[in-house]
């Protein structure tokens, strides 16, 4: 049996740093990713698509988002996408898989898993879920899923969504997956695969190969570890073959750069012209050191270009700490004479007299009259 484990799709999700026209293209990509998906799944000759939970960003999305979804999973009739409710979108009382729209549009190869019972998915192999039914379970729902099932010769594949022991520092939580009574289940034969949703980072869990979180077919935050993965599973008596495969086309980077000379400024300009796909990019930035204010204009204008050429383009407020010390070559290029002058120089007067508002707001002034002028290059 070969299948795709895949998670976390959240579709309709939503990010306060993409304004304009980079939040459709943000969505529309979550979209495009389920028809690739389906499209992987076909060529692969996989059996089905399985879907461990927050398919859906939260249970209140737009109707759009979600006949749109039916429609690119309907696009690859033959391949049949089992979808489990996770903390997003759990199986609640106003559940999206319970509503009249998705019911309504529901096309035959689209199957929610709404409870343990064993779902027959291939010769001799059995798909058991643990859904959730709620934002926070009060207990290890994939344990409890086990449990429940009486001992059988066919393979057994268990779908689950939510956080492992091994790795959640909140030790008091009652629905985290237990690891350990996985593998003793994987040892003993009773299981042969776990297939996990919430973490976004594609990761092999420990020491069987066996228990896998997928990861975010496309990234949603910096923090994720080798996002935009969906696993191709190939599962066989005494065999098992788990291989990521990439479908996600966003980025979010992280940067950090240390300024003090125009050289430091020239590779931070590389680094960006280094970017591919800057439409799909994110790109969060900390800048600490000391620049002039020639410095500070030029790198103004830098930035102030890749907010345009970006998806997104933030500081990284927690370890940016820049500091502008005006030098005696940020005026001479000015030629300014005159009343001018005299405004310039109380300008550089204010700008030294220390870190307050005032002080601040004298050095982004004086940024601001060199690009004016036309010096900063």
């Amino acid at each position: 049996m070969k299948f795709i484990h895949t998670a976390d799709w959240q579709l309709g999700m939503t990010r306060h740093f993409l304004s304009g026209e980079a939040q459709p293209r943000f969505s529309g990509a979550r979209l495009d990713a389920v028809r690739r998906i389906g499209e992987l799944a076909a060529e692969e000759g996989c059996g089905f698509v399985l879907v461990c939970g927050d398919v859906f960003e939260s249970n209140q999305i737009d109707r759009q988002v979600l006949v749109r979804a039916l429609d690119a999973m309907a696009s690859t009739p033959q391949v049949t996408f089992y979808l489990l409710p996770g903390n997003h979108d759990p199986l609640d009382a106003a559940s999206i898989y319970r509503s009249r729209r998705f019911r309504e549009h529901q096309p035959a190869n689209v199957v929610v898993l709404e409870s343990p019972q064993p779902v027959p998915v291939g010769e001799g192999v059995e798909l058991v879920a643990a859904p959730l039914t709620s934002k926070r379970p009060l207990r290890d729902l994939v344990d409890q899923a086990c449990t429940l099932q009486e001992p059988t010769e066919a393979l057994r594949i268990i779908a689950g969504h939510g956080a492992l022991d091994s790795r959640s520092p909140d030790a008091d939580n009652p629905a985290l997956i237990t690891l350990a009574r996985l593998e003793e289940r994987i040892e003993a034969g009773e299981i042969h695969y776990v297939a996990l949703g919430d973490r976004h980072s594609t990761t092999d869990e420990g020491t069987s190969s066996r228990v896998w979180y997928s990861g975010a077919p496309e990234p949603t935050d910096y923090d994720e570890i080798d996002p935009g993965n969906v696993l191709v599973v190939e599962l066989e008596p005494g065999h098992i073959e788990v291989r990521p495969h990439r479908v996600g086309t966003w980025t979010f980077e992280r940067h950090e750069s240390h300024l003090a000379s125009d050289a430091d400024i020239d590779a931070l300009e590389e680094w960006l012209a280094s970017l591919e796909d800057k439409e799909r990019t994110i790109v969060k930035l900390s800048a600490v050191g000391q620049v002039s204010v020639a410095q500070r204009a030029r790198l103004d204008r830098l930035l102030e270009l890749q907010t345009d050429l970006l998806a997104a383009f933030e500081p990284w407020e927690r370890r940016t700490d820049l500091v502008v010390l005006p030098d005696d070559a940020d005026f001479e290029v000015l030629g300014l004479s005159g009343f001018a002058h005299e405004g310039l120089c109380d300008l550089r007067d204010l700008a030294s007299s220390g870190d307050d508002q005032e002080a601040l707001a004298a050095r982004d002034g004086l940024a601001l009259l060199h690009r004016l002028s036309g010096t900063a290059q």
